[in-house]
């Protein structure tokens, strides 16, 4: 029996040929990397959830953590959520804090404070805005939820620092503040979230010998210390 994939981002020859149109050095880098493969997650609340859990520990901690949870409640939904509570969600791992952000969504879900199904059919700025009315959900959250669960084509986020890296080794530059990032949004536009699959690549190291133009911190001389030898006179 054959595997099930999971679900990857779509994007195909119209994006990358626009890319390479708009912007030759990218395009050579997109020709030397390759098609780029990244799972997506279709189950919205589950993304949410995911994201949080995830936020300020390692990868393999947010791992572990997700994989207590499936273990233990099954399904992730908003049900099994409030009827494991704070405490039994605290055992998986996280934080009181964490658990507390979880359920308060689940709750949100089930009374309908939120809906989840309308989210879908809402632009990019609006759903941003209903994610983050959530505790624990900020504008990068948000952002990365519209590219790897709804599959938005042009998300292209200033707060993501591997993005920023990727500009900073493509295009040499020292340092992006929010006006030149923003000449590079409307570059990409409309296919923004194709271009930042191929920056987090280059970010992490996908071609070899590119380097990262920002500066490097100046550290302190450590200060003199005072002789403890007398000097004779």
């Amino acid at each position: 029996m054959s595997e099930t994939k999971e679900p990857i981002f779509r994007y195909g020859k119209t994006e990358i040929e626009y890319l390479k149109q708009r912007d030759p050095k990218l395009g050579a880098l997109i020709d030397q990397i390759g098609p780029i493969e990244r799972a997506v997650d279709t189950d919205l609340f589950s993304a949410i959830v995911h994201h949080i859990v995830g936020q300020q520990i390692s990868t393999k901690a947010q791992q572990t953590i997700w994989q207590r949870m499936r273990d233990g409640l099954g399904e992730i939904r908003a049900e099994t959520i409030l009827a494991a509570g704070i405490e039994r969600l605290q055992a998986f791992g996280m934080t009181y804090k964490k658990a507390a952000y979880i359920e308060d969504c689940a709750r949100k879900v089930t009374t309908g404070e939120l809906d989840l199904d309308q989210l879908p059919r809402l632009p990019d700025a609006e759903v941003i805005r209903q994610l983050v009315s959530l505790n624990g959900i900020g504008v990068w959250t948000a952002e990365m939820i519209l590219l790897f669960c709804l599959q938005r084509p042009d998300v292209f986020s200033y707060g993501d620092l591997a993005i920023l890296r990727g500009l900073r080794m493509v295009y040499h530059h020292r340092k992006i503040d929010r006006k030149l990032f923003a000449k590079y949004r409307r570059r990409f536009s409309p296919y923004g979230s194709v271009a930042s699959l191929y920056l987090w690549a280059i970010a992490g190291g996908a071609v070899e010998g590119m380097k990262d133009y920002a500066p490097k911190p100046v550290q302190s001389k450590p200060a003199k210390r005072k002789s403890l030898v007398r000097v004779q006179e």
